[in-house]
């Protein structure tokens, strides 16, 4: 088998689907990999380095020719690469972030080539999946550089200081939403010197703030169905949100950083902090609305653009991953080859029915979207018959 891995077209994109380390790893199950020169130079991976470990390094045209695996971060998102799509077909495999979820008309162009492709967003939260959870690798590297990009926005330190002209208070941290981004900012924030506060509407999640050395936000809502099984968060209706964004409101008023990373799967994300509970802030506050790409936690987000709100400053990052190129690219690397040597049985790829992870991660094949969550969202009618073989 040959795999191959092109330079992202994804707007913005530096990151990189393969990287030299995971070369030997592909090597060993009986996969070649060609890489596109410079595919890996944004994050800091040129082409001596995977020369050096075994890995063809080619031209665009010459991986799209050979290489029957196909490994992106984001190029195929939602159909976004519509020149290489295009020349690909029914002995391909794509794998990658595919959007499926929120883009799910991009599952039509996959599937009109008869490709065969797997969403690694939908990669399930079960033990043996940990070592391919792309998400979850991603969402580290997202609460960790959220922190850091407040405390640079922020007028003020994050520690206590005590020096000889008077004592500087800690700034006033509260993360809504205690996923693995939500975890990330809370343990940097920390180790920042900032005072923690968290919530979230999932109570599991209690103990691992509390691990973490944040103080836990309880607000008297009821949360017995807020979580699917999956793990994620699920959507509420509205007058429980409203609800929600009252009781919320004095903790937001007292702090100095506020980072949101609250999201929903295929929906979007519900609006916690309003244009009026900004205006309850200190003034030189900040707001890091990490969800601004499913529509936002703040309501004065504006997707990629920093605004001024009331004196406060709102943040709405797109990707902030890609800010982090070198260890994002390693991580997703890893988790990409983790899920096709997982795929790999006698150096053949084998799409085996009772695999929950291939099962429940497979978006298209024989010209079929698959997956059940992504035709419910199309309108399509359920499929007879799984689509393995």
């Amino acid at each position: 088998m040959k795999a191959g891995a092109l330079k992202e077209t994804w707007p913005g994109e530096t990151r990189v689907a393969v990287v030299p380390g995971v070369v030997p790893a592909l090597a060993k199950a009986g996969i070649e990999v060609a890489i596109e020169s410079g595919a890996g130079d944004a994050a800091g991976f040129p082409d001596a380095q995977y020369a050096e470990k075994g890995a063809a390094v080619v031209g665009r045209d010459q991986v799209l020719a050979e290489a029957t695996l196909l490994f992106s971060v984001r190029s195929f998102s939602g159909g976004h690469d519509a020149d290489a799509t295009s020349r690909l077909g029914p002995r391909h495999v794509v794998i990658g972030f595919l959007d499926p979820l929120q883009r799910p008309e991009g599952a039509r162009v996959l599937a009109a080539r008869g490709l065969t492709s797997f969403a690694l967003e939908l990669v399930p939260r079960i033990s043996r999946a940990q070592s391919m959870d792309a998400l979850s690798s991603t969402a580290t590297m997202v609460g960790y550089k959220a922190v850091l990009l407040a405390a640079d926005t922020l007028p003020r330190m994050m520690p206590m200081m005590m020096t000889a002209a008077g004592t500087v208070a800690p700034a006033r941290v509260f993360v809504i939403g205690a996923g693995v981004a939500g975890l990330q900012a809370i343990a940097t924030a920390r180790r920042l010197g900032a005072v923690v506060e968290a919530y979230d509407v999932r109570p599991a999640v209690k103990e691992q703030i509390h691990s973490l050395g944040a103080k836990f936000v309880e607000l008297p809502l009821e949360t017995a169905a807020a979580e699917d099984k999956g793990g994620y968060a699920r959507a509420q209706d509205e007058s429980f949100l409203r609800r929600q964004r009252e009781l919320l409101a004095k903790v937001v008023a007292d702090s100095d950083v506020v980072i949101s990373a609250a999201a929903v799967p295929g929906k979007k994300a519900p609006v916690l902090v309003t244009v009026e509970m900004l205006r309850g802030m200190r003034p030189g506050s900040v707001v890091v609305d990490l969800a601004a790409e499913q529509g936002g936690n703040c309501e004065a987000s504006e997707a990629g653009k920093d605004v001024v709100r009331h004196g406060v400053k709102v943040l709405a990052p797109l990707s902030l991953a890609t800010t982090i190129p070198h260890h994002a690219s390693q991580l997703y690397a890893k988790n990409v080859a983790n899920f096709v040597v997982n795929m790999v049985k006698k150096g053949e790829i084998q799409l085996d029915a009772d695999d929950e992870i291939v099962r429940d991660t497979m978006l298209s094949r024989g010209g079929e979207i698959v997956h059940p969550r992504v035709r419910e969202a199309l309108g399509l009618a359920p499929l007879p018959v799984p689509q393995l073989s």
